[in-house]
């Protein structure tokens, strides 16, 4: 088990280790994914619409957006941030 310890701001630094495991680094993106019992998954894996469905409270649009139209847009919104971090390397 390898643990971290949470700052008075709530912040908490990522183990080397782990870092290296989950393959990132500064100004990476990664999801922390609540589970019952105080249990939480940390990944980077990019995940896809459908394995998000349900983990937030709905509310109606005006008008229904596909899953492929979303997965578009996540595409896209990726692609943005790749050129951002591009540019200022």
């Amino acid at each position: 088990m390898i643990t971290g310890t949470i700052s008075s701001k709530g912040q908490v630094t990522i183990p080397k280790k782990i870092r290296e495991f989950l393959g990132v680094g500064k100004s990476d993106k990664i999801a922390f994914i609540p589970l019952e019992e105080g249990k939480v998954i940390i990944t980077s894996k990019p995940l896809r619409a459908t394995e998000l469905f349900g983990m937030l409270k709905h509310r109606r649009l005006a008008k229904p957006v596909s899953v492929d139209e979303i997965e578009e847009a996540i595409k896209k919104q990726r692609n943005k941030r790749a050129e951002k971090r591009a540019r200022n390397c």
